[in-house]
């Protein structure tokens, strides 16, 4: 909060660009006194009805005296914003700070008066609804606590925007006038409403570029080859549905199209409206055409043009100022560096890319940040959509590039409620906003599956983010806390994908496994063992296994009520009696069909029709080879290859059963293990479990010591009485542990706690370590006491240096670790693992964001590789995890109540068959970093 000799600077923090309703862009900004002229301007454009509503009373023109006092702020006690669109106003709000007489007033006075004004053009866009959101983001930061506002009953629309927005509010009528009074701090609701039309707005300004009416290639030229010349054929040779235009400053003033598509020197010369700009030209024509695209109402960009942050300095820079320029006339933009875009709806047909052939049409949603990584996962979607695919091909496809504006959060949006998308799969490069991307991926796998490759990049170039400090592997834990299903490479990614687009979801973890050969049948048995998954022995229908046979034993296996998904294992069969591609495919996939409650896959070797057959079976696509006699088998040389083969035009019916097919047994099942977690993550989202409250947490308290603590300064490291008595308002109890700088002070120390008593060395390089021998346990009298002392000051030198403690003995158990961290990206995160060797050489740690639940504390306990030793494994005592998952709780209730409680460690916890021992402790204060997610909808700042 600005000072009273401060009070007057420009506050350029409150400056932010917003998505709108209909998917365009606004600027949101502090106005200043050099905006006199825009105002006199932006009221002129202001229809007389809605200066009626404003001001209760004719109001054709602002005189002097208005202009002055609208312009002319203290960011304090008097603010206004303006939401601008190509440099000029579109909306205005101002706060008036007001004391209890309803008269201008100063701090402490917490309530002001607050009024809109948008220009008739641009009402019904949700500007209103984005400066309500801002100006309250504001009024919080200055200690206005509640706002006011008088509004004519007529004024049905700004009514309708402050009583939608969830806030706390009073509502009554006198003299005419509509008052609402309203709290500003956010509640559950005004969250819910603002994430709500968050997701509209950034899913609709994706759509706008994945779906345009018409589309400009810049940058196409008159010969064949280049890069914007290729775009341009591909729109056309796809079939674009649209209007499509070729624009290049360099064609002859007399050349009117170009391979029969309209072309033209300059957008601008377009007669009509375009969508969408395909911009292909150097890096230095980029603003240019920006402003020429702007001024013409492009309504989005996909920048093809390289040079920009992947340069290097000079190049991050003209990014930024790439971005800027775009966002001033309300333009959103995929790129620079970009491969392009793809939609294939017949309503659309859309191959704005740099891709050659447009990809078959299906159900998966597409997402690559790096155009190599777009080029390698449309080439194996298209060669394993020839046969494995079939019609489960692409729905839409993005490669960013740079990823300067439009991210893989803005495609979450989009595809959360895509009806032509059922499946996403996504190649992360690095994950900007882990704290947004964890919220909009937990909400979109509850509706539809999301694959996500995780790289290990760094933040995006250009991108003014902050930067995650967890480990590569705890993000990747929190994807999955999150329902994202998490792999590893783009095989993967793929394997996984086409079988949730194919087949639901199963219902448990048992495997059927049946097939005509038993060594292939022992290998997915064993993969399954090693994926967690519980398979039946495999049935061996043996080589002699007719297609027949395949149908009986896997519409059996279906019927069985003991399995929750079945692999059929298939591998070439020799003899006139066995069984061809076409026949085997038919077989399996009919069975299918009839018990359809449960996923299929096919593990095959070398059995070239096969997977092609299992797709072909249930495809509306002309068939290759449909005169082969049924029964025969197809050879490669009967096939057209993948990249001639004719995308179906239209897809499968709706109960029809594409089954995947496989070339390993370990890939099928990863896959099938895959989809297992996620359904079990789909079931236990639907009862997300609790927070529970604790009668005996002094959440008060609390934040007094914390509060008198950081006066002291910006962050400190608690001492150990502060720390007990801190934990100790949040009902958990350390172990005290008493300094002993001589063996009498040990002996007293003993006699005060009472025998059997340690002894151990908290020097940092000992502490935590008693492998290493500081720690002396069971000492039962004063003599083994004085012994064990002199002991371990002999073995690692003066008391000084070791810094010995006495301490009660704990109930026998396992030591355990639990921590909880405020991650600037990410928020706060509570981590658990064993003691020792486990966590720290092999890093078992389980992680979940807080506020943790109470299934999420059971599955935190049971989630790490070591949780069996918590259970009684190998005939020991179980421990008491009910008192684990409680104290995990109560761990994440105090960094969820106190963001400035930024690091806590419990080590160790000795978890006992009753109860548990906190023996040693340790708390990190300091001012939390902003919650981005908590205030008004932003884009990213550059």
């Amino acid at each position: 909060m600005q000072t009273a000799s401060d009070r007057h600077e420009y506050p350029a923090h409150w400056e932010a660009d917003v998505v709108l309703r209909d998917g365009g862009t606004a600027r949101i900004r502090p106005i200043t006194v050099d905006d006199a002229d825009r105002l006199v301007s932006f009221y002129e454009q202001v229809s007389d009805e809605s200066k009626y509503y404003r001001f209760f009373a004719p109001y054709p023109r602002l005189s002097a005296k208005d202009v002055h006092r609208f312009t002319h702020h203290d960011f304090v006690d008097r603010v206004g914003l303006a939401a601008t669109v190509g440099g000029e106003f579109i909306a205005t709000v101002r706060y008036d700070r007001i004391g209890a007489d309803g008269t201008p007033a100063s701090a402490p006075a917490d309530e002001a008066e607050v009024a809109f004004l948008v220009q008739d053009a641009h009402q019904g866009r949700g500007v209103a609804s984005a400066l309500l959101e801002h100006i309250a983001a504001v009024a919080r930061e200055r200690g206005i606590r509640r706002f006011a506002a008088e509004v004519l009953p007529a004024n049905t629309k700004m009514i309708k925007v402050f009583t939608d927005a969830g806030y706390t509010q009073k509502r009554h009528f006198e003299d005419g006038v509509v008052r609402l009074e309203f709290d500003l701090e956010p509640t559950d609701r005004s969250l819910a409403v603002q994430r709500a039309r968050e997701q509209r707005a950034e899913g609709r300004s994706v759509r706008r570029l994945l779906a345009p009416g018409s589309v400009a290639v810049i940058g196409a030229g008159r010969a064949p080859g280049g890069v914007g010349r290729s775009v341009l054929d591909n729109i056309r040779d796809a079939d674009y549905a649209g209007r499509l235009y070729a624009v290049n400053g360099a064609f002859p003033e007399d050349l009117k199209e170009l391979d029969g598509v309209p072309a033209h020197r300059s957008v601008r010369d377009i007669d009509g409206p375009v969508d969408l700009a395909v911009v292909a030209v150097p890096a230095d024509h980029v603003p240019q055409v920006v402003t020429e695209c702007g001024e013409h109402g492009v309504q989005g960009l996909v920048v093809i043009s390289a040079g920009y942050a992947e340069s290097g300095p000079e190049g991050r820079e003209r990014q930024r100022e790439l971005v800027r320029h775009a966002r001033t006339y309300g333009m959103r933009i995929i790129g620079p560096n970009a491969f392009g875009v793809i939609n294939t709806s017949e309503q659309v047909r859309l191959n704005a890319s740099l891709a050659p052939q447009m990809p078959r049409p299906g159900r998966i949603g597409l997402f690559a940040q790096s155009g190599a990584i777009g080029i390698a996962l449309l080439s194996r979607l298209h060669r394993r959509g020839g046969g494995v695919t079939g019609v489960t091909g692409v729905s839409t496809f993005v490669s960013s590039g740079n990823r300067a504006d439009v991210s893989g959060n803005d495609l979450i949006q989009y595809w959360y409620d895509d009806p032509d998308t059922d499946v996403v799969l996504m190649y992360l490069e690095s994950i900007g906003n882990p704290r947004k991307f964890t919220r909009l991926a937990r909400r979109t796998a509850a509706a539809k599956p999301l694959v996500v490759v995780q790289g290990a990049g760094s933040a995006p170039q250009g991108h003014a983010v902050r930067a995650t400090r967890l480990p590569h592997a705890t993000v990747s834990a929190l994807l999955r806390q999150a329902g994202v299903i998490r792999v590893d490479t783009i095989t993967e990614l793929v394997d996984a994908g086409l079988l949730l687009a194919r087949q639901p979801l199963p219902a448990g973890p048992r495997v059927a496994i049946l097939g005509n050969s038993e060594s292939l049948g022992l290998l997915t048995y064993d993969a399954c063992l090693a994926e967690g998954l519980r398979p039946q022995r495999p049935l061996d229908l043996t080589t002699e296994a007719s297609a027949a046979d395949f149908h009986t034993a896997l519409l059996h296996a279906l019927e069985d009520d003991s399995c929750d998904a079945v692999v059929v294992t298939a591998i070439p069969a020799i003899g006139e009696a066995s069984p061809g591609d076409a026949e085997l495919a038919e077989a399996l996939r009919s069975a299918a069909q009839a018990v359809p409650g449960k996923p299929v896959l096919v593990v095959h070797v070398e059995l070239g029709g096969l997977a092609q057959a299992l797709s072909a079976a249930a495809s509306t696509a002309p068939q290759t080879g449909s005169s082969t006699p049924s029964g025969a088998r197809l050879r490669p040389s009967q096939m057209l290859p993948p990249t001639t083969q004719t995308a179906p035009a239209a897809s499968a019916p709706a109960e029809s059963r594409l089954i995947p097919a496989y070339p390993a047994a370990e890939r099928a099942v990863r896959a099938l293990a895959e989809a297992v977690n996620y359904a079990q993550w789909r079931r236990d989202a639907a009862e997300p479990g609790r927070v529970p409250e604790y009668e005996d947490i002094d959440e008060k308290g609390a934040a007094e010591q914390i509060d008198g603590m950081l006066a002291r300064g910006q962050g400190l490291t608690l001492g150990t009485e502060e720390t007990h008595q801190l934990l100790g308002r949040y009902g958990i109890d350390v172990r005290r542990a008493v300094p002993a700088f001589t063996p009498q002070d040990a002996v007293r120390a003993a006699d005060a706690i009472g025998y059997p008593v340690a002894l151990k060395a908290t020097a940092p390089h000992l502490r935590h370590r008693a492998d290493l021998g500081g720690v002396r346990l069971d000492l039962a009298d004063e003599e083994q006491l004085r012994r064990a002392y002199t002991e371990l000051t002999e073995l690692f030198g003066e008391p000084a240096e070791l810094r010995p403690v006495v301490q009660a003995m704990a109930p026998r158990g396992v030591d355990t670790i639990v921590r909880a961290v405020i991650d600037p990206a990410a928020g706060a995160v509570v981590s658990f693992g064993l003691a020792g060797p486990a966590s720290q050489l092999l890093g078992d740690m389980a992680h979940r964001l807080v506020p943790v639940t109470d299934r999420e504390a059971a599955s935190l306990v049971r989630s790490i590789r070591t949780a069996p030793l918590l259970f009684g494994w190998r005939g020991s005592t179980p421990v008491d995890t009910p008192a684990l998952e409680e104290l995990l709780l109560r761990v994440s209730r105090l960094v969820d109540d106190h963001p400035e409680v930024v690091a806590v460690t419990l080590e160790p916890v000795v978890v006992a068959p009753r109860g548990l021992s906190v023996l040693g402790a340790s708390v990190r204060l300091a001012p939390p970093p902003a919650r981005d997610d908590l205030g008004p909808r932003t884009l990213p700042v550059y």
